[in-house]
């Protein structure tokens, strides 16, 4: 497509993450653009994250454009495979192992959970 403008980048698949903080003052919602380094804004219930990052998101494209700064676009899940490969040492791995089989599940079960926490 020859002309990316803001309304191009606004309708592609960006990943919003909103999670609630509370930072002593009562709590809000954070919510940022995992694609857009920088982009992020917040609200007193997560509808209204939701539409203060949208915002920022457009403010924030309209500058980059304006500078002629690159704009990632989001990847889709098909480039990915589900699988990589991590070398450990011996006795993490051992330990790993142990605590697999203590949970009653498998090595890379307990992985999988361990990194989604």
């Amino acid at each position: 497509m020859a002309n990316k403008d803001v309304s191009y980048y606004m309708n592609l698949p960006y990943t919003i993450q909103i999670k609630p903080r509370d930072d002593g003052d009562g709590l809000y919602y954070f919510a940022k653009v995992l694609e857009l380094d920088g982009c992020m804004s917040d609200g007193k219930t997560p509808e209204e994250a939701f539409q203060n990052i949208r915002e920022a998101m457009e403010g924030w494209l309209e500058v980059k454009l304006e500078h002629g700064d690159s704009i990632p676009e989001p990847e889709s899940d098909d480039e990915y495979s589900g699988k990589f490969v991590v070398r450990v040492p011996k006795n993490l791995h051992r330990e790993l192992v142990m605590k697999a089989r203590q949970e009653g599940v498998s090595l890379n079960q307990y992985v999988l959970y361990k990194l989604s926490r």
